[in-house]
């Protein structure tokens, strides 16, 4: 149960904020004008609520947010939002401001703008210029669609506006196909930065995931230009087949590959990703089709790999990140779950790879991403329209 602790009145949107047009219409289907805030107005900090164990404070709200990540050496948080658009909130001021230079997304069911990731490498306390990657649902041919990497400059020559320069596809989910489920596209680079995995979802299509010869119901290892890297165990790109609907991949702390993926009527999944390896998907699951028909559960296919950790009912995970700051130091090393359908943060204590859920917590409403900041404390981004950006710290 949330308690607010101080009059909340006097937090305000970004909308509310973002007063001067640059003049750049957005991509996609937004007809939103990029606009900025002036230089001399950052955003009025709200006061901080009790929610559970949590010292809250909202810092905004957005449009459909799917993700978010730090600008590594900045305070300075950047949000995808579906339908095209991008904004950047600087935690420790407060100050709003937008992006441009998007690129045209496929908007409707789970598509459209996605993941957003920096190279830890090019962190710098200035946020001048540095590369970006982003994902989104891209259109095709005859009501076809596929995810999409692209990477890009983004360079920030003023206080509150930014622009993605150069943006240009380097990699493209294959083949394109009907419908606007399961991209996936969460981006995640090798402790060592020498590649970039992306999840490729499997589009809703079943079959595809374990056939190789294409990469729906999959993790790609590329190159930091997109390019296919050398030694992959299948093919020319794929690191490990047979998933559904991955919406987090992450490296905990050891170096290992984990994921995070939706299951069907009951069965998500935390699984441990090692390369040439079969998950499964849709031969196995620890749920059933939404019809109601049966699938196999993991043990009846001990040569399929079966999850480290699973959820029926599920929790409909929005992403996730494994803890590694001082706010919460008890937590390190744990996984840390945005959690969309018991509206909760899930924490899972780690054991090497045995994970066991360890406490769940009633944030009151779906949560989509979920990010540590630099100081430790934990961020999460509410689903749907007017999503807010909270931030979490210890009471």
């Amino acid at each position: 149960m949330t308690q607010n602790l101080l009059s909340r009145s006097a937090l305000l949107s970004p909308a509310a904020l973002l007063v001067a047009s640059c003049g750049s219409a957005y991509g996609g289907d937004s007809t939103v004008e990029a606009q900025s805030t002036s230089a001399a107005a950052p955003m009025e900090m709200a006061e901080a609520e009790a929610v559970g164990p949590f010292a809250v404070r909202d810092m905004g709200t957005f449009d459909k947010p799917w993700a978010a990540a730090f600008a590594p050496g900045t305070s300075t948080l950047f949000i995808t939002e579906k339908p095209g658009t991008m904004k950047f909130v600087d935690t420790a001021t407060g100050r709003l401001g937008t992006v441009t230079g998007m690129p045209e997304v496929d908007f409707g069911g789970q598509g459209g703008l996605g993941d957003i990731a920096f190279l830890p490498s090019e962190s710098s306390d200035n946020l001048d210029s540095r590369t970006i990657y982003l994902s989104w649902a891209e259109a095709g041919d005859n009501d076809t669609r596929g995810a999409v990497v692209g990477r890009g400059t983004l360079v920030c020559a003023e206080a509150d506006a930014c622009t993605v320069a150069g943006l240009d596809v380097i990699w493209r989910q294959a083949p394109k196909v009907t419908g606007r489920g399961h991209y996936s596209h969460r981006i995640a680079f090798s402790p060592d930065e020498s590649h970039m995995f992306v999840a490729s979802g499997d589009r809703q299509k079943l079959d595809p995931a374990q056939d190789n010869s294409n990469t729906l119901g999959t993790i790609v290892r590329l190159n930091l230009d997109g390019t296919p890297a050398a030694g992959n165990p299948i093919g020319e790109q794929i690191w490990s087949y047979g998933h559904r609907n991955i919406l987090g991949l992450a490296f905990d702390a050891e170096g290992r590959l984990w994921d995070l993926e939706h299951g069907p009527a009951g069965g998500d999944e935390l699984n441990l990703v090692e390369a040439g390896k079969n998950y499964g998907w849709p031969l196995v699951s620890e749920g059933d089709r939404y019809s109601g028909k049966e699938i196999p559960d993991n043990d009846t296919r001990p040569d399929l790999e079966a999850p480290k950790i699973g959820w029926t009912p599920v929790i409909a995970p929005g992403d996730f990140l494994f803890y590694s700051g001082d706010a919460f130091a008890d937590w390190q090393g744990d996984a840390i779950i945005a959690g969309l359908k018991p509206k909760s943060l899930i924490r899972v204590e780690m054991n090497g790879t045995a994970p066991v859920e360890a406490a769940r917590y009633d944030m009151g409403k779906r949560l989509r991403e979920v990010v540590q900041g630099p100081n430790g404390a934990i961020y999460v981004l509410e689903d749907g329209d007017d999503g807010r950006l909270r931030q979490l710290m210890p009471l």
